[in-house]
């Protein structure tokens, strides 16, 4: 019997949070366009080199206003659920993680994107973020694995995937455009069982 597809309604989208120690996952909503938009500005030159190329009017608040639709739009079909990264101590914004491609029937996978702001680059926070998005993706979205891929200059990225447990599987020939360049890519997957045998292991296991 397949598993029941997870999808993410309108009345509960602002409800969802996802748990890390010093983070929290949650659902983007318009009134979060000045705080985004004053995080993502002032990591720009960070950012651009490992982005899609930003458009002009990226920042402004008729394209937030476009990205909270298609935001809404994807949870609702299913097919991805873009989250803000936020910290505990204050609720701010400090970086956003996007699960796309979601896949049901025989694949059951996903793809994770990340980002953070410079301020806050370097000190374990995505990580602490994935170590609670990852479970949340293999026992409440039951789906079987995740793929995520980095280009190969990036070694912060291929540090965190490593960290939270993905394993490199391969490398990809022009996979992405990235700042207007089709950029090759290494593939990193992690899969349920390899993450729920590690998590049995308890804190003892390593990173």
């Amino acid at each position: 019997m397949a598993p029941p597809v997870f999808r993410f309604r309108s009345r509960t989208q602002e409800a969802l949070r996802i748990e890390g120690r010093t983070t929290f996952l949650r659902i983007p909503v318009i009134g979060d366009f000045a705080e985004w938009s004053r995080v993502r500005a002032a990591s720009r030159d960070f950012l651009e080199p490992w982005e899609p190329r930003w458009a002009e009017d990226d920042l402004t608040r008729a394209a937030f206003r476009h990205r909270i639709r298609r935001y809404e739009a994807d949870r609702e079909s299913g097919v991805a659920l873009p989250l803000f990264v936020c910290l505990k101590s204050n609720g701010h914004i400090i970086g956003g993680a996007t699960l796309s491609s979601i896949k049901r029937g025989v694949a059951q996978s996903c793809t994770l994107g990340y980002w953070m702001a410079e301020q806050h680059a370097g000190k374990g926070l995505m990580a602490d973020a994935l170590k609670g998005l990852i479970p949340h993706v293999f026992d409440r979205m039951q789906l079987h694995r995740i793929e995520a891929a980095c280009i190969p200059d990036n070694s912060r990225s291929q540090r965190l995937l490593e960290k939270v447990g993905f394993q490199r599987e391969g490398y990809l020939n022009g996979y992405l455009k990235i700042n207007g360049a089709w950029r090759d890519h290494l593939l990193y997957a992690l899969i349920a069982e390899d993450w729920q045998s590690k998590s049995a292991k308890g804190p003892g296991s390593g990173e």
